[in-house]
């Protein structure tokens, strides 16, 4: 509940608030992406941290770039997703960890 509540805020915010800053994030996905794929893969407090460490970053003193957010554990078991509802691509980091890159072709919702 907490965590729908969270993502209708990020969904209000990417619709209505990002027009006035347009192009004005650092990173690839933007810093609102970046938090709205962290809420809806990680727990919520691991989501918290790594977006706001993420928005701290976004300024003229670091470099930017390229930075997918990070999947704590697995949460949906491999043998039930479907070709067609896969949403995010994880790629598999040094530490038993995964990247989550989104798959843009992606339209429907997972089964």
């Amino acid at each position: 509940m907490i965590r729908k509540f969270l993502l209708k805020l990020l969904w209000v915010y990417q619709k209505f608030f990002t027009l006035i800053g347009f192009g004005s994030c650092r990173y690839y996905p933007s810093c609102s992406e970046f938090a709205r794929i962290n809420f809806e893969n990680n727990s919520i407090l691991s989501a918290f941290y790594h977006s706001l460490t993420r928005i701290l970053r976004c300024n003229q003193l670091f470099d930017g770039g390229i930075e997918y957010p990070l999947l704590d554990k697995l949460s949906i078991k491999p043998e039930k997703i479907g070709l067609d509802s896969i949403k995010y691509w994880l790629v598999p980091n040094k530490k038993n960890r995964f990247y989550i890159i989104k798959n843009f072709s992606y339209k429907g919702k997972p089964c």
